[in-house]
């Protein structure tokens, strides 16, 4: 699901057939490839931190959470694919698309949160050696991944409100979309029903730009800045900058994924805001937004190949919870799972030095 799908007044109607069948077709190959990749890769992570418990790091603890903000955004991704798939559109009704449509922004918003949360505790411990979190208060860390999981979960709210399964009478089809035409905010008796459609569609697009990816961007900017200089200056262990570029390297590929998107939603609201913007052009913008959208949730299958390639502590873990798995009846064993236990002693004897 991405930001494109909102109803309101439109001053000039277009044929989006040709965007539609194209996203028919790339979004299910890409969403499903996405879900199976991403799942399997975060299940074994999410084991690998279960094994490891009580050696849980600060980070681990953040990546715990990140694991679990990933697959509970990808478990939405079938039901996204299966709207673009069927003729029909959405067949899953109102109810199930408010509860699908929320918790997938509350998993987005949370996941750029705990990047951040991480982004600034290594910030305080590199540049100014103080320790925001402790592994003697493990409460600490659990109640900020809960304060992020809470305000993201404000911050879905209005989709919580808004998403409903609405009608396309003109292409015979459903869509869940955020429709801001219909219950009391669409009321026109005054005459200002246009107006407030357009005042919460904005709000919801700009809640999303500042909140949802320039704030935190701006953070992790400026933390990763600070301590890459630090680095550059001072001595530090080779264990703390092997941890280091572990999180440097999750952060930058999650720039790599979603700055596209943002750009061209940035781009999509500025044209959405005018009312003589050419068919055209929505039409390139809604294959670029199904194009880069899809791009920004194939962040939530690579972390866990990160942590397997870049990250000697994981591997490692990795390694033996697969040689658990090697004790049971091979037959058990799916055979995935046995090529990637085999890639990743590969990548572990190659002399990464990670």
């Amino acid at each position: 699901m991405h930001n494109r799908g909102n109803i309101k007044k439109e001053t000039k109607v277009c044929d989006l057939t040709d965007s539609q069948e194209f996203e028919a077709t790339f979004i299910v190959v890409l969403y499903s490839l996405t879900f199976v990749v991403g799942v399997l890769g975060n299940v074994l992570l999410l084991g690998v931190l279960v094994q490891s418990r009580r050696t849980w790091s600060v980070t681990d603890t953040f990546i715990l959470h990140l694991a679990l903000t990933d697959v509970l955004l990808l478990v939405t991704l079938p039901m996204w694919a299966a709207q673009a798939a069927q003729a029909d559109g959405w067949t899953f009704g109102t109810p199930l698309c408010k509860i699908t449509g929320s918790v997938f922004m509350i998993n987005f918003y949370c996941g750029i949160f705990l990047l951040g949360c991480i982004s600034l505790d290594r910030y305080l411990s590199i540049v100014h050696a103080t320790q925001m979190y402790s592994r003697r208060k493990p409460w600490v860390v659990h109640t900020s991944c809960l304060v992020a999981w809470l305000f993201s979960l404000l911050l879905s709210i209005s989709d919580m409100i808004f998403l409903e399964a609405v009608v396309d009478n003109r292409q015979k089809t459903t869509k869940c979309v955020r429709n801001y035409l219909s219950g009391y905010w669409s009321d026109d008796s005054t005459g200002d029903g246009p107006k407030q459609q357009s005042r919460w569609w904005l709000a919801s697009r700009l809640t999303y730009h500042l909140v949802g990816f320039l704030l935190p961007s701006a953070v992790m900017v400026f933390c990763y800045s600070g301590i890459l200089r630090r680095l550059r200056c001072g001595s530090q262990g080779l264990q703390k900058q092997r941890a280091i570029r572990v999180i440097v390297t999750v952060v930058a590929v999650f720039f790599l994924c979603w700055t596209p998107y943002n750009i061209t939603l940035m781009v999509d609201t500025l044209q959405s805001s005018r009312s003589n913007t050419e068919c055209g052009m929505k039409m390139s913008l809604g294959k670029a937004m199904t194009v880069t959208s899809t791009v920004g949730y194939l962040h939530c299958s690579l972390n866990p190949i990160l942590y397997a390639f870049v990250g000697v502590k994981f591997r490692r873990q990795l390694l033996a919870l697969l040689s658990l798995l090697e004790g049971t009846e091979h037959d058990e064993i799916p055979l995935t799972l046995v090529y990637y236990r085999k890639t990743i002693r590969r990548s572990s004897s190659g002399g990464s030095g990670s």
